[in-house]
């Protein structure tokens, strides 16, 4: 279903090397609000460090944001290990998952896209055919585009969980 991601993960970090060989994933497009940063702009340290750990292992990231703040997503991208991003992407819009996979020059399947909302980042890298990785959002606190949705957001995860756990349950 276009809505449940292929995987539900706490947060970023929770994302490992492991992880990725086992999904045969050679890249990640990152979400920023919520998802590398909260509300206020804070990038916590072992974000960083991750982001860092990632790429040394030979992950690629990239970043791609609906913002339209420049300084915001510039100043993580630096943070990260100056990683390539386009921003305004109007997600879950194809346009920039496309893009990112051309200059990538990678089949869709091998590239993981990491988000906090089901409607913009798990809709638009499910529609790419990508493999779609859901993260908890890292703060309650959200802009006013996205408040709205989280409620109807919570539902849709619930019933994937239960459908995970039914699934398991018969094997």
């Amino acid at each position: 279903m276009i809505l449940y991601p292929n995987a539900l993960i706490e947060n970023v970090r929770k994302i490992d090397i492991e992880f990725i060989k086992r999904n045969k994933l050679k890249a990640l497009i990152l979400d920023v609000d919520n998802t590398l940063i909260d509300y206020y702009k804070n990038l916590e340290q072992e974000t960083i460090t991750w982001a860092k750990e990632l790429q040394g292992q030979g992950v690629k990231l990239y970043i791609l944001s609906n913002t339209n703040k420049k300084e915001k997503v510039e100043t993580v991208a630096e943070k990260l290990g100056k990683l390539p991003y386009k921003m305004f992407a109007k997600k879950p819009l194809k346009k920039g998952f496309i893009q990112i996979q051309k200059e990538l020059n990678m089949k869709p399947e091998n590239i993981g896209v990491v988000g906090d909302q089901i409607f913009t980042d798990v809709i638009g890298g499910n529609r790419c055919k990508m493999f779609t990785i859901l993260v908890e959002p890292i703060s309650k606190k959200d802009i006013f585009t996205t408040v709205w949705k989280r409620p109807l957001e919570e539902m849709i995860k619930n019933r994937y969980k239960k459908r995970i756990e039914n699934q398991q349950r018969r094997k």
